[in-house]
Protein backbone atom coordinates (compact mmCIF):
# COMPACT_ATOMS: atom_id res chain seq x y z
CA UNK A 1 0.00 0.00 0.00
CA UNK A 2 3.10 2.57 1.01
CA UNK A 3 4.34 2.08 -2.84
CA UNK A 4 0.71 3.42 -3.95
CA UNK A 5 0.25 6.19 -1.03
CA UNK A 6 3.55 8.09 -2.04
CA UNK A 7 3.08 8.79 -5.65
CA UNK A 8 -0.53 9.44 -5.38
CA UNK A 9 0.83 12.48 -2.91
CA UNK A 10 3.57 13.43 -5.25
CA UNK A 11 0.63 13.39 -7.78
CA UNK A 12 -1.59 15.40 -5.51
CA UNK A 13 1.17 18.16 -5.18
CA UNK A 14 1.35 18.42 -8.70
CA UNK A 15 -2.37 18.93 -9.51
CA UNK A 16 -2.07 21.21 -6.53
CA UNK A 17 0.50 23.29 -8.19
CA UNK A 18 -1.59 23.62 -11.19
CA UNK A 19 -4.62 24.06 -9.86
CA UNK A 20 -3.68 27.11 -7.62
CA UNK A 21 -2.15 28.55 -10.41
CA UNK A 22 -5.24 28.37 -12.38
CA UNK A 23 -7.36 30.09 -9.89
CA UNK A 24 -5.04 32.72 -9.79
CA UNK A 25 -3.22 32.53 -6.15
CA UNK A 26 0.02 31.83 -8.25
CA UNK A 27 1.04 33.98 -11.28
CA UNK A 28 2.30 32.33 -14.53
CA UNK A 29 5.81 33.58 -13.69
CA UNK A 30 5.68 32.69 -9.69
CA UNK A 31 7.28 29.12 -10.76
CA UNK A 32 10.98 31.05 -11.16
CA UNK A 33 10.38 31.83 -7.22
CA UNK A 34 10.37 27.98 -6.60
CA UNK A 35 12.58 27.57 -9.29
CA UNK A 36 15.12 29.05 -7.06
CA UNK A 37 14.07 27.72 -3.50
CA UNK A 38 14.29 24.11 -5.46
CA UNK A 39 18.21 24.55 -7.36
CA UNK A 40 19.68 27.00 -4.75
CA UNK A 41 18.75 25.13 -1.71
CA UNK A 42 16.40 22.18 -1.33
CA UNK A 43 18.42 19.84 -4.01
CA UNK A 44 21.84 21.07 -2.58
CA UNK A 45 20.72 19.98 0.27
CA UNK A 46 19.31 17.14 -0.35
CA UNK A 47 22.85 16.43 -2.03
CA UNK A 48 24.80 16.85 0.58
CA UNK A 49 22.43 15.11 2.91
CA UNK A 50 22.65 12.01 0.78
CA UNK A 51 26.35 11.83 0.58
CA UNK A 52 26.42 12.37 4.81
CA UNK A 53 24.57 9.59 5.18
CA UNK A 54 25.08 7.01 2.69
CA UNK A 55 27.71 4.99 1.67
CA UNK A 56 29.62 6.16 -1.55
CA UNK A 57 32.56 4.11 -3.27
CA UNK A 58 34.61 5.35 -6.76
CA UNK A 59 33.19 2.38 -8.57
CA UNK A 60 29.81 4.28 -8.49
CA UNK A 61 31.41 6.70 -10.63
CA UNK A 62 30.32 4.25 -13.78
CA UNK A 63 26.51 5.32 -12.80
CA UNK A 64 27.94 9.01 -13.53
CA UNK A 65 29.26 7.65 -16.90
CA UNK A 66 26.09 5.94 -17.55
CA UNK A 67 23.84 8.91 -16.92
CA UNK A 68 25.75 11.28 -19.30
CA UNK A 69 25.41 8.73 -22.22
CA UNK A 70 21.75 8.64 -22.09
CA UNK A 71 21.39 12.42 -22.27
CA UNK A 72 24.27 12.64 -24.73
CA UNK A 73 23.25 9.51 -27.20
CA UNK A 74 19.59 10.52 -27.61
CA UNK A 75 20.40 13.90 -28.52
CA UNK A 76 22.89 13.10 -31.02
CA UNK A 77 20.23 10.37 -32.53
CA UNK A 78 17.39 13.09 -32.29
CA UNK A 79 19.34 15.31 -34.41
CA UNK A 80 20.58 12.77 -37.18
CA UNK A 81 16.86 11.36 -37.58
CA UNK A 82 15.35 14.91 -37.99
CA UNK A 83 17.77 16.58 -40.86
CA UNK A 84 14.93 17.27 -42.69
CA UNK A 85 12.97 18.50 -40.33
CA UNK A 86 12.46 22.38 -39.47
CA UNK A 87 14.99 23.99 -37.29
CA UNK A 88 12.55 25.61 -34.82
CA UNK A 89 11.25 22.01 -34.49
CA UNK A 90 14.35 20.22 -34.42
CA UNK A 91 15.35 22.87 -31.67
CA UNK A 92 12.61 21.95 -29.16
CA UNK A 93 12.97 18.07 -29.87
CA UNK A 94 16.40 17.87 -28.80
CA UNK A 95 16.29 20.13 -26.20
CA UNK A 96 12.97 18.74 -24.79
CA UNK A 97 14.04 14.67 -25.73
CA UNK A 98 17.29 14.36 -23.79
CA UNK A 99 18.24 15.20 -20.34
CA UNK A 100 16.21 13.91 -17.59
CA UNK A 101 14.85 15.33 -14.28
CA UNK A 102 16.48 13.83 -11.79
CA UNK A 103 17.23 16.03 -8.75
CA UNK A 104 13.84 17.36 -8.93
CA UNK A 105 11.89 14.63 -9.63
CA UNK A 106 13.90 11.21 -9.50
CA UNK A 107 15.15 11.75 -6.50
CA UNK A 108 12.28 12.14 -4.39
CA UNK A 109 10.13 9.78 -5.65
CA UNK A 110 12.72 7.43 -5.78
CA UNK A 111 13.36 8.32 -1.97
CA UNK A 112 9.62 7.85 -1.38
CA UNK A 113 9.52 4.32 -3.22
CA UNK A 114 12.67 2.40 -2.00
CA UNK A 115 13.97 4.55 1.20
CA UNK A 116 16.88 6.96 1.72
CA UNK A 117 19.25 4.38 0.65
CA UNK A 118 18.20 4.68 -2.74
CA UNK A 119 19.31 7.83 -2.91
CA UNK A 120 23.18 7.54 -3.44
CA UNK A 121 22.83 5.61 -7.03
CA UNK A 122 20.40 7.98 -8.20
CA UNK A 123 22.71 11.09 -7.25
CA UNK A 124 25.91 9.33 -8.70
CA UNK A 125 23.72 9.05 -11.90
CA UNK A 126 23.03 12.52 -11.84
CA UNK A 127 26.33 13.80 -11.44
CA UNK A 128 26.82 12.60 -15.26
CA UNK A 129 23.29 13.67 -15.89
CA UNK A 130 23.77 17.06 -14.94
CA UNK A 131 26.37 17.84 -16.86
CA UNK A 132 24.10 17.43 -20.22
CA UNK A 133 21.16 18.88 -18.04
CA UNK A 134 22.49 22.08 -16.51
CA UNK A 135 24.44 23.30 -20.16
CA UNK A 136 26.07 20.46 -22.31
CA UNK A 137 22.26 19.64 -24.53
CA UNK A 138 22.32 23.73 -25.09
CA UNK A 139 25.83 23.96 -26.07
CA UNK A 140 25.40 21.27 -28.57
CA UNK A 141 22.28 21.64 -29.74
CA UNK A 142 23.23 25.98 -30.88
CA UNK A 143 26.28 23.97 -32.06
CA UNK A 144 25.09 21.02 -34.23
CA UNK A 145 22.13 23.90 -35.70
CA UNK A 146 24.41 27.27 -36.06
CA UNK A 147 22.31 28.98 -33.27
CA UNK A 148 24.31 31.99 -31.97
CA UNK A 149 23.89 31.80 -28.15
CA UNK A 150 21.50 33.91 -26.58
CA UNK A 151 19.58 34.50 -29.94
CA UNK A 152 15.85 33.51 -30.29
CA UNK A 153 14.98 32.04 -33.15
CA UNK A 154 11.71 34.12 -34.63
CA UNK A 155 9.66 31.98 -37.12
CA UNK A 156 9.10 34.47 -39.93
CA UNK A 157 12.67 34.78 -40.28
CA UNK A 158 13.55 30.99 -39.94
CA UNK A 159 11.27 29.54 -42.02
CA UNK A 160 11.08 26.09 -43.01
CA UNK A 161 15.31 25.96 -42.96
CA UNK A 162 16.96 22.57 -41.15
CA UNK A 163 19.52 24.39 -39.81
CA UNK A 164 21.05 28.41 -39.40
CA UNK A 165 23.15 29.82 -42.12
CA UNK A 166 26.69 29.56 -40.97
CA UNK A 167 29.49 31.80 -41.98
CA UNK A 168 32.90 30.47 -40.85
CA UNK A 169 34.99 33.42 -39.22
CA UNK A 170 38.38 33.62 -41.70
CA UNK A 171 40.33 36.12 -39.47
CA UNK A 172 42.21 34.20 -37.26
CA UNK A 173 42.12 36.68 -34.31
CA UNK A 174 38.49 36.97 -34.52
CA UNK A 175 37.82 33.86 -34.47
CA UNK A 176 40.55 33.20 -31.10
CA UNK A 177 38.02 36.11 -29.43
CA UNK A 178 34.71 33.70 -30.74
CA UNK A 179 36.06 30.97 -29.20
CA UNK A 180 36.84 32.00 -25.99
CA UNK A 181 33.92 34.11 -25.45
CA UNK A 182 31.92 30.42 -26.27
CA UNK A 183 34.53 28.74 -23.60
CA UNK A 184 33.91 31.72 -21.05
CA UNK A 185 29.62 31.13 -22.03
CA UNK A 186 29.97 26.89 -21.57
CA UNK A 187 32.30 27.33 -18.21
CA UNK A 188 29.84 30.02 -16.66
CA UNK A 189 26.71 28.03 -17.30
CA UNK A 190 28.58 25.34 -14.77
CA UNK A 191 29.90 27.73 -12.65
CA UNK A 192 26.81 29.05 -12.02
CA UNK A 193 24.49 26.15 -11.53
CA UNK A 194 24.49 25.60 -8.21
CA UNK A 195 23.74 21.94 -8.09
CA UNK A 196 26.49 21.26 -10.50
CA UNK A 197 29.14 22.87 -8.03
CA UNK A 198 27.51 20.63 -4.89
CA UNK A 199 28.26 17.83 -7.28
CA UNK A 200 31.55 18.52 -7.95
CA UNK A 201 32.66 19.63 -3.90
CA UNK A 202 31.08 15.95 -2.87
CA UNK A 203 32.85 14.21 -5.59
CA UNK A 204 35.94 15.71 -4.89
CA UNK A 205 35.70 14.43 -1.33
CA UNK A 206 35.01 11.23 -2.18
CA UNK A 207 38.40 11.05 -4.09
CA UNK A 208 39.73 12.84 -1.15
CA UNK A 209 38.32 10.14 1.01
CA UNK A 210 36.63 12.51 3.43
CA UNK A 211 33.56 12.10 5.01
CA UNK A 212 31.67 14.90 6.06
CA UNK A 213 30.50 14.91 10.03
CA UNK A 214 27.06 13.95 11.11
CA UNK A 215 26.00 17.61 11.97
CA UNK A 216 26.25 18.95 8.61
CA UNK A 217 23.60 15.80 7.96
CA UNK A 218 21.52 16.60 10.77
CA UNK A 219 21.33 20.66 9.33
CA UNK A 220 20.58 19.66 5.89
CA UNK A 221 17.79 17.15 7.22
CA UNK A 222 14.83 19.49 7.02
CA UNK A 223 15.86 21.55 4.35
CA UNK A 224 16.54 18.53 2.42
CA UNK A 225 12.64 16.85 3.13
CA UNK A 226 10.76 19.44 1.75
CA UNK A 227 12.98 18.83 -1.21
CA UNK A 228 10.09 16.37 -2.75
CA UNK A 229 7.41 18.89 -1.97
CA UNK A 230 9.15 21.60 -3.67
CA UNK A 231 9.88 19.77 -6.87
CA UNK A 232 6.58 18.76 -6.85
CA UNK A 233 4.84 21.94 -6.06
CA UNK A 234 7.03 23.83 -9.00
CA UNK A 235 6.46 20.98 -11.92
CA UNK A 236 2.56 21.52 -11.32
CA UNK A 237 3.25 25.38 -11.59
CA UNK A 238 5.16 24.90 -14.87
CA UNK A 239 2.50 23.25 -16.25
CA UNK A 240 0.10 24.76 -18.77
CA UNK A 241 -1.68 23.25 -21.69
CA UNK A 242 -0.82 23.17 -25.64
CA UNK A 243 -2.95 25.88 -28.06
CA UNK A 244 -2.68 24.40 -30.93
CA UNK A 245 -2.73 20.79 -32.44
CA UNK A 246 1.09 21.53 -33.89
CA UNK A 247 2.02 21.68 -30.01
CA UNK A 248 0.30 18.69 -29.38
CA UNK A 249 2.05 16.66 -31.66
CA UNK A 250 5.54 18.40 -30.76
CA UNK A 251 4.74 17.27 -27.00
CA UNK A 252 3.92 13.39 -28.64
CA UNK A 253 6.67 13.36 -30.08
CA UNK A 254 9.30 14.26 -27.49
CA UNK A 255 7.48 11.28 -25.23
CA UNK A 256 7.79 9.18 -27.94
CA UNK A 257 11.48 9.74 -28.23
CA UNK A 258 11.94 9.38 -24.23
CA UNK A 259 10.06 5.83 -23.97
CA UNK A 260 11.80 4.05 -26.94
CA UNK A 261 14.93 5.29 -25.33
CA UNK A 262 14.10 4.96 -21.54
CA UNK A 263 13.21 0.74 -22.78
CA UNK A 264 16.49 0.49 -24.02
CA UNK A 265 18.71 2.34 -21.34
CA UNK A 266 16.77 0.32 -18.82
CA UNK A 267 17.41 -2.89 -20.61
CA UNK A 268 21.04 -1.71 -20.22
CA UNK A 269 20.86 -0.63 -16.47
CA UNK A 270 19.62 -4.34 -15.67
CA UNK A 271 21.94 -6.31 -17.44
CA UNK A 272 25.21 -4.55 -18.11
CA UNK A 273 25.44 -2.41 -15.10
CA UNK A 274 28.08 -4.32 -12.14
CA UNK A 275 25.78 -3.37 -9.29
CA UNK A 276 23.10 -5.12 -7.47
CA UNK A 277 19.65 -5.76 -8.20
CA UNK A 278 18.78 -2.80 -6.00
CA UNK A 279 20.85 -0.52 -7.82
CA UNK A 280 19.84 -1.41 -10.87
CA UNK A 281 16.31 -1.05 -9.87
CA UNK A 282 17.16 2.69 -9.02
CA UNK A 283 18.84 3.48 -11.90
CA UNK A 284 15.97 1.28 -14.43
CA UNK A 285 13.70 4.26 -12.58
CA UNK A 286 15.62 7.29 -13.17
CA UNK A 287 15.46 5.67 -16.88
CA UNK A 288 11.85 6.58 -16.60
CA UNK A 289 12.49 10.45 -15.53
CA UNK A 290 10.87 13.28 -17.33
CA UNK A 291 12.09 15.82 -19.28
CA UNK A 292 14.89 18.51 -17.53
CA UNK A 293 13.89 21.44 -15.80
CA UNK A 294 16.65 22.82 -17.59
CA UNK A 295 14.76 22.31 -21.16
CA UNK A 296 12.50 24.84 -19.91
CA UNK A 297 15.06 27.76 -19.52
CA UNK A 298 16.66 26.65 -22.58
CA UNK A 299 13.78 25.83 -25.28
CA UNK A 300 12.51 29.34 -23.79
CA UNK A 301 16.09 30.92 -24.57
CA UNK A 302 15.80 30.08 -28.22
CA UNK A 303 12.25 29.65 -29.45
CA UNK A 304 10.46 31.61 -26.50
CA UNK A 305 7.75 29.49 -26.10
CA UNK A 306 8.32 28.13 -22.14
CA UNK A 307 4.89 27.27 -21.64
CA UNK A 308 5.10 24.34 -24.16
CA UNK A 309 8.41 23.16 -23.03
CA UNK A 310 6.63 23.35 -18.90
CA UNK A 311 3.64 21.30 -20.51
CA UNK A 312 6.19 18.70 -21.94
CA UNK A 313 7.57 18.88 -18.42
CA UNK A 314 4.89 18.24 -16.29
CA UNK A 315 3.45 15.48 -18.65
CA UNK A 316 6.44 13.84 -19.17
CA UNK A 317 6.44 13.57 -15.56
CA UNK A 318 2.92 12.23 -15.10
CA UNK A 319 3.52 9.38 -17.08
CA UNK A 320 6.98 8.96 -15.13
CA UNK A 321 5.31 8.81 -11.86
CA UNK A 322 3.02 6.28 -13.29
CA UNK A 323 5.81 4.07 -15.02
CA UNK A 324 8.22 4.02 -11.82
CA UNK A 325 5.62 3.34 -9.63
CA UNK A 326 4.65 0.06 -12.05
CA UNK A 327 8.69 -0.53 -11.93
CA UNK A 328 8.48 -0.59 -8.17
CA UNK A 329 5.63 -3.04 -7.84
CA UNK A 330 6.90 -5.23 -10.55
CA UNK A 331 10.88 -5.61 -9.39
CA UNK A 332 10.30 -6.54 -5.70
CA UNK A 333 13.74 -6.05 -4.50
Amino acid sequence: MQGVIQPLTLLAVIIAGYGLKRIGIFKQRDYRVMQGVVFNFTLPAAIIHSFATNDHQLSMLWLSLFGMSTSLIPLLVIFLSTRHTPVRSRVFTMLNGCGMNVGNFCLPVVTALMGASASMPVIMFDIGNSVMACAGMYVLTTALLHIPQGQTLEPKIVGAATVMPYTRITDRHARWLSRRSHLRSILRSFVTSVPFDTYLIMVTLMFLGLNLPDWVARFMEPISNANGFCSMLMVGMLMDLPSSRKDIRSVLTVIAWKLGFAVLFSLAAWYLLPFSAEVSKAIIMVCLAPTAVFSTLFTDRVLGNAKLAGFTLASTGLLSLALMTAVNLLIPV
